[in-house]
């Protein structure tokens, strides 16, 4: 076998990643400790499991724990696990390139960010893991033997953008982290990791909860006789109890925000902590947290999402989707279930009932907990919705089940929101008497829903309009139908009626007048479905609608830009029929109905209709055209 050393260069990202850590400006350089003994515990886990489900891996676990080694003189702090290990191909996909999701965004993100304390928290939300040695190490030294095979591998770097990497023969199974120390630095955050308290802190600290013996060699006293005597012996530093299986009343806050940290690989503390036991049919001991901030990869398709699956203590997979619908993959944590197969597998959690039930009640645990921060802590609640209501309204689409509860907890923009976002409870109280629907407007930004003209009559008559600008609002909305007996209208879509009885009678008859000009214009605009008066408009002239099922024009945008082939959809002029220009348009025609111009004014009309909700025009250079002419002929 040939023990040849490679030189390889890592990925870009990853390069500027290292760069990145060596030069960090995070001043809690001791969190490398826990990211190391957070990734030797995923790999006793991971050989745990393996040896459970698979009978003809040859490989020990009778002793599975991790281990501390620490040199004073040769300052090094050796992190060392006898779990699955790595076999080479490995070492170089985990290790030499990054593929986590969002990490080009990371990077991107702290390159534009001025604030070191913001950057800082940028650094937070990725769990950087391996590569936050290189904040205390000039030089990392790894060596790992895959469980059941004999070759092994050594890698080495010293963050410059290279590494080494060689085969080694039989080194001990798992994986071994030695970290050659940069000088102790108090003022740049840099402890002595070659010292036991500070080591054996850092490990209560972080990692107390760790499921497996976290052992170090460490310098034991004995006084007899009014002598000390200084031996060495082996001792567990941690506790090693599942915070999830303790009881509510033993747990310290602390306990629980390392833990968060732990499972997510995010360093800022939680919103919300919910720790449940479910007792009945079926047993499970679940823990869960609601992030303070949304990661990254939140809205990314490759973003990492599901809870972490236990059953009797022994880790089944890291991210099963199965127990938590997708908008609610913010939520992280672990559930320990008692009654599921070891040998469980996605298609069977798929179809599992118990999978089914427990999924049920943890999203009405969730649901029911973002009530109690609602009604209890409304600033804490306006955090949440601020990083998480995008995800919360798909929810609203997508499970029914829930879908009351899912109303209550929104918040939205308003035309009367005054600065701040509005439940809909709030929204049925300030409803005008008479008033049957809930109003609301789709489109892009605020600023284009907001000056829409078709929300002129609604403040006019100081009629509340919902102003909803995420992509998700244009399904969501036309699918919900109504809230607490009161449904959903769109103020762009369908006809809207908001006078009286009076105002009624001289609408028709206002129809009755300009029957035979809305007739013509519909004759001579081939874009347009129909042509008829308006209600809405106060101050504009015109306006295009849709019928009151039609696609809205944001939604059709939307589904081309994901490639779908979406039909044409006519759209419904509406004129103003006490607007100056529409008012000499129909006298204009009573007196000549045959003039060419006529036709072009209402052509302008019609394209100005478009450019006023921010549509887009067919031909622009034809309607700019047409209005030089226009324009010319009025001077």
């Amino acid at each position: 076998m040939s023990n040849t050393v490679e030189r390889l260069e890592f990925q870009a990202e990853a390069k500027q990643l290292l760069h990145l850590m060596v030069h960090s400006i995070y001043s809690n350089k001791d969190i490398f400790l826990r990211e190391l003994i957070s990734n030797a515990s995923d790999a006793l886990d991971k050989l745990r499991l393996e040896s459970l489900t698979n009978k003809d891996l040859k490989a020990d676990t009778s002793d599975l724990h991790v281990m501390l080694e620490a040199d004073k003189e040769a300052r090094t702090l050796t992190v060392r696990d006898n779990g699955i290990g790595m076999s080479r191909d490995e070492v170089i996909g985990l290790i030499g390139t990054i593929a986590k999701s969002g990490t080009a965004e990371f990077l991107k993100q702290v390159k534009e960010t001025r604030d070191q304390a913001a950057s800082a928290e940028l650094i937070g939300q990725f769990g950087v893991g391996f590569y936050s040695t290189f904040m205390v190490a000039d030089k990392v030294t790894l060596v790992t033997r895959h469980a059941g095979q004999s070759q092994g591998t050594r890698w080495e770097s010293t963050g410059d953008g290279t590494y080494t990497i060689e085969d080694v023969e039989m080194p001990p199974q798992g994986t071994s982290i030695t970290l050659h120390l940069k000088p102790v630095d108090s003022e740049d955050g840099v402890h002595d990791y070659t010292d036991e308290w500070t080591v054996r802190s850092i490990v209560k600290k972080y990692s107390d909860f760790i499921s497996y013996p976290i052992k170090m060699d460490v310098e034991k006293s004995t006084w007899e006789d009014g002598k000390e005597t200084k031996s060495r012996a082996v001792e567990t530093l941690n506790s090693m109890k599942a915070l999830w299986a303790r009881p509510k009343d033993e747990v310290k806050p602390e306990e629980y925000k390392e833990f968060y940290k732990h499972i997510s690989h995010d360093w800022n503390d939680p919103l919300r902590t919910i720790h449940m036991k479910a007792e009945g049919t079926f047993e499970y001991e679940s823990l869960l947290f609601v992030p303070s901030r949304a990661p990254m990869d939140l809205y990314m398709r490759d973003g990492r999402r599901g809870l972490q699956l236990y059953v009797k203590r022994v880790f089944i997979m890291d991210d099963c989707e199965e127990l938590m619908p997708e908008y609610l993959r913010f939520v992280k944590g672990v559930v320990d279930a008692a009654d599921l197969s070891l040998n469980v597998s996605r298609e069977i959690l798929q179809k599992d009932r118990q999978i089914q039930q427990m999924r049920r009640r943890l999203v009405k645990k969730v649901l029911s907990d973002l009530e109690s921060i609602r009604d209890d802590a409304a600033e804490e609640y306006a955090t949440f919705w601020h990083e998480f209501g995008r995800c919360m309204k798909e929810g609203l689409y997508g499970d029914p089940e829930n879908r009351e509860a899912l109303l209550d907890l929104a918040r939205f923009n308003s035309t009367q929101d005054e600065g701040g976002l509005i439940a809909l409870k709030d929204y049925l109280g300030r409803m005008k008497e008479g008033q049957e629907a809930i109003y609301y407007l789709t489109g892009e930004t605020r600023a284009s829903v907001e000056n829409s003209p078709h929300l002129e009559a609604f403040k006019a008559k100081g009629i509340e309009v919902l102003l909803l600008t995420d992509p998700i609002d244009e399904l969501w909305v036309s699918m919900v139908g109504q809230y607490q007996g009161k449904s959903f209208q769109s103020a762009g879509k369908g006809e809207v009626t908001l006078g009286g009885e009076e105002e009624k009678a001289e609408q028709e008859e206002r129809k009755k007048d300009f029957a035979s000009l809305l007739s013509w214009m519909a004759s001579k605009l081939s874009e347009v479905k129909e042509v008829r008066l308006s209600t809405r408009l106060t101050a504009s002239p015109a306006c295009v609608v849709g019928d009151q099922y039609d696609v809205t024009p944001n939604l059709e945008k939307m589904m081309r830009a994901m490639g779908q082939d979406v039909p044409e959809v006519k759209r419904i002029l509406e004129l103003n029929p006490e607007h100056p220009l529409v008012v000499g348009l129909k006298s204009a025609y009573d007196e000549r109905k045959d003039d060419p111009q006529l036709a072009e004014v209402a052509e302008l009309l019609f394209g100005l209709s478009i450019l006023a909700e921010g549509g887009e025009l067919k031909d622009p250079a034809r309607f700019s055209k047409v209005l030089a002419e226009t324009l010319t002929r009025a001077i």
